[in-house]
């Protein structure tokens, strides 16, 4: 079966963000055809946390060019899902920078006109985020990482989310769209 003749996929790239990491593991095993993008901080971070998926196909950040998103150019995902999201790859994103493999393939999403959802963690100026071993602590994201939020919502073709409910929100919204599309 060539690239062209697959069913389209999800792509979910997970950085090095704890914030909701084990919701959005939640979310990823409920899904069907989701392959998932590691950036090197979230190969450490799942490892950190405990955490586990059920994802067949899980590309981690081992090459200098992200190889993977090559898959992009082929027509294989219908929709990227970038959660949780640091404030360091949100400021990335803001600025155009495509240096690992998730700010890659936002970048390559973006080109392709390929919708991207984007679960930024830093959302409001004080938060209770979860640190490993599930032990909760408050934090208070600086005034640029609620600015880098903010900008990334003008983005073309990205849907920035604040919360697992409007998460998993528009990720239904996106799939229902999908299967009214392909009728």
């Amino acid at each position: 079966m060539s690239v062209k003749d697959e069913k389209k996929r999800l792509a979910w790239a997970l950085t090095g963000s704890g914030h909701y990491l084990k919701e959005c593991i939640g979310i990823i095993s409920r899904l069907e055809d989701v392959d998932l993008f590691l950036s090197r901080a979230a190969a450490e971070i799942l490892q950190q946390y405990g955490y586990q998926h059920n994802v067949g196909r899980v590309f981690q950040d081992k090459t200098a060019s992200s190889v993977p998103v090559e898959l992009f150019y082929h027509g294989v995902y219908h929709t990227v899902v970038i959660a949780p999201t640091s404030s360091n790859t949100v400021a990335k994103m803001v600025c155009g920078i495509s240096d690992n493999l998730v700010t890659n393939v936002f970048a390559q999403a973006g080109k392709c006109r390929v919708p991207s959802i984007v679960f930024a963690c830093d959302t409001e100026p004080e938060l209770e985020s979860e640190a490993p071993h599930e032990h909760m602590v408050k934090v208070y994201p600086r005034r640029i990482d609620l600015e880098n939020m903010q900008k990334l919502k003008t983005f073309e073709e990205t849907t920035v989310v604040a919360d697992m409910v409007e998460l998993e929100s528009a990720i239904q919204k996106r799939m229902e769209w999908l299967k009214i599309s392909s009728s």
